[in-house]
């Protein structure tokens, strides 16, 4: 390839409230993709990553454009909404490092994508080589546009595009549960590269445990991509079923993007040519890092 490995992250990306010690608070931006495409463009410099959403056109929107520029994200597939304004969420971290969310998103300019904004999906996708999507993705999508975005990642693949997704079940951005299953059997039917976490997979289908959630997603086509276990480490999706043996985490702080930069590191691994193995070991070391900080996006150092 002669030029760039095109990534286009989907999805929604926030104005990120961590709170501290009194009524501190830190002001970020993050979003479980956008965390991923940061990441992404840390761990590889030459990947070209671009972000696909919709913003509005007051000044925390403005706020997130400047971050995405100064973080090298590319921001041509970024639709500004003429009156709706970004989500927003609050993260409260307790001493295990386990984290409690509030939001504020049911009105944001990010549920316009591929809908409202008047935007054909074929035309935003076409180009890259690889499309990342999660659960949050097409939770804040309509039925329409989820619909539409169905279609073109068929176009896409058919023209050699890859698909990964992470289902990343969040319960509260569905109306109903059977819509959430339905919808994410449907994108895990067509993935590429799949990247579930356990507690996700068991919550929203009822799996009771890791070897059910890897036997049902094979018999949907599931082949390639990794089973995100926490500290039991990644399972390889692929025909032979590695489980990859980690060190346990000894400095855990904030878990908020663990499973996002372990998808960061993953995929930069796997655009390299890498192996499989090679590419859980990234996206786990990399997520080793992340959760030693508070905070979606931190400073590991070199990636």
């Amino acid at each position: 390839m002669d030029r760039p490995f095109r990534i286009a992250c989907v999805g929604e990306v926030m104005i990120e409230l961590v709170t501290g010690d009194g009524n501190a608070a830190e002001l970020n931006v993050a979003g479980d993709t956008y965390n991923t495409a940061v990441y992404l463009k840390r761990a590889t410099p030459n990947l070209d990553v671009e972000y696909v959403t919709v913003l509005g056109k007051d000044r925390f929107s403005d706020r997130i454009v400047r971050d995405m520029e100064a973080r090298g994200i590319g921001t041509a597939a970024v639709a500004r909404h003429p009156t709706r304004m970004p989500g927003l969420y609050a993260i409260e971290t307790d001493a295990a490092g386990e984290r409690s969310f509030a939001y504020w998103r049911s009105t944001s300019a990010a549920r316009t994508l591929f809908g409202a904004d008047g935007r054909d999906p074929t035309d935003v996708l076409a180009g890259h080589d690889l499309v990342l999507l999660s659960g949050i993705s097409l939770a804040i999508l309509s039925s329409s546009a989820r619909s539409r975005l169905r279609n073109a990642l068929e176009r896409f693949q058919a023209n050699g595009g890859l698909l990964a997704f992470d289902s990343n079940y969040r319960p509260h951005l569905w109306n109903d549960p059977e819509l959430a299953r339905a919808e994410t059997e449907r994108f895990w039917r067509c993935t590429d590269i799949a990247l579930p976490s356990v507690d996700d997979e068991m919550a929203l289908f009822d799996d009771t445990d890791g070897t059910a959630v890897v036997a049902r997603l094979r018999s949907w086509g599931v082949s390639r991509g990794a089973l995100k276990r926490g500290d039991a480490g990644p399972m390889d999706l692929g025909p032979e079923g590695h489980a990859l043996s980690v060190p346990v985490a000894e400095n855990v702080v904030d878990t908020t993007a663990a499973g996002d930069s372990f998808n960061a590191g993953y995929l930069a691994a796997t655009a390299a040519g890498r192996s499989s193995i090679k590419a859980m070991e990234a996206g786990h070391a990399l997520a080793l890092k992340v959760i030693g900080k508070r905070g979606a996006i931190v400073d590991v150092g070199c990636v």
